[in-house]
């Protein structure tokens, strides 16, 4: 894997997903708003897209000669019903598929396991997972070679290891440096191309 392009790489998990790629010698490209908002040291070994998600002309400029996609894009601390991930993450499908692209790591969230169905999720959080859900069904539908990434708490502990099971609830937090790690290592691992991956820090 040399290039990569990753969406919602100013965020929490995003910033571990860049610094990962850029470890494991990756060439790393990112679509953001506003490039301010990328530390300077990421930003100076970056390759750095102004635009938007929800804009598919811009999506289609950042996927272009890349390898593989990693998705992280998230609403912060914004919790009320919407459907800009979903259809950001249409945008980046398609895309995708018009520049043969067919690799790409997402990270959604563990309520979407059968564990939480019905009145099980959170009140608070069952907007947002309901927008998850719709990208998750979005990817299934995409015939890419794509692996979801159920993530349960996502803490600001130290990097360690992680345990990652198909289908399967793992456990009550991974580390950001963790699930940054493994959204981009599982790109070049096939055993987890389309398939629900839920992980655990260990």
């Amino acid at each position: 894997m040399d290039k990569i392009v990753v969406f919602g790489s100013t965020g929490m998990t995003g910033l571990c997903v860049v610094e990962s790629a850029l470890k494991k010698g990756i060439q790393v490209r990112v679509l953001v708003r506003d490039p301010t908002r990328l530390p300077d040291h990421i930003r100076q070994q970056v390759e750095v897209f102004q635009g938007n998600t929800l804009n598919y002309d811009d999506v289609l400029k950042a996927v272009k000669d890349i390898k593989a996609v990693v998705c992280t894009l998230g609403t912060g601390t914004n919790l009320q019903p919407t459907t800009d991930l979903s259809n950001s993450l249409k945008n980046i499908l398609k895309a995708m598929q018009e520049t043969n692209v067919e690799i790409i790591s997402v990270c959604l969230s563990a309520f979407l396991f059968p564990e939480y169905s019905g009145d099980k999720t959170p009140q608070i959080f069952r907007d947002l997972t309901e927008d998850h859900r719709r990208m998750y069904e979005a990817l299934k539908e995409s015939n890419l070679k794509y692996i979801a990434v159920f993530p349960p708490h996502i803490a600001g502990s130290p990097e360690s290891s992680y345990k990652v099971g198909h289908d399967q609830y793992q456990g009550r937090a991974v580390s950001k440096y963790d699930l940054g790690r493994f959204l981009v290592d599982s790109l070049e691992q096939p055993e987890h191309y389309c398939h629900v991956c839920g992980i655990v820090s260990v």
